[in-house]
């Protein structure tokens, strides 16, 4: 009966622990009455050449949002704010868009109002998009509030220059 017991133990002990997937979340709104969720896998990479940042990004089927985080220093925490998607000249803040699908339809939205909340920046990324934009394919407004949980930043680099 030791026996079992302790073979329990060490089993229970030794098992692997659960990795938590990096995804990101979203809530979009169109008005009236249009609202899609969705969850996707996310990745984030440094960027290299023009403004130093970190791209964050995940998609799933017609699904997924895109975080360009901007600076000239550091990733620090905090409350960083939305930019407009030419604006190739403030130091710090972030570019997001969103692409969403209505039926059979796609939609996207660069948000040009609204801040980002970064809680974490190593070793992985977390941060809460709330924000507004016009809608490419239609007329109006749309909401979006997008969260990307625990997203470990990669090694591997993406560029991140601008292009007017």
């Amino acid at each position: 009966m030791v026996v079992v017991m302790t073979a329990l133990g060490v089993a229970c002990g030794s098992a692997p622990a659960r990795q938590k997937t990096a995804v990101v979340r979203a809530f979009v709104t169109r008005a009236p009455k249009d609202t899609v969720r969705f969850t996707a896998p996310a990745i984030a990479s440094p960027c290299i050449g023009g403004v130093r940042g970190l791209l964050i990004r995940g998609s799933t089927g017609g699904n997924g949002a895109i975080a360009w985080l901007r600076t000239a220093d550091s990733l620090a925490p905090g409350t960083w704010p939305l930019l407009q998607r030419g604006d190739t000249v403030s130091p710090r803040g972030a570019t997001v868009g969103v692409r969403f699908m209505l039926g059979d339809i796609a939609h996207g939205v660069a948000l040009d109002s609204g801040d980002v909340t970064v809680t974490s920046t190593h070793p992985a990324v977390t941060l809460l998009v709330r924000g507004a934009g016009l809608a490419v394919a239609a007329a109006g407004r749309v909401v979006a509030e997008v969260a990307f949980d625990s997203v470990p930043v990669q090694t591997d680099t993406v560029s991140c220059r601008a292009h007017p």
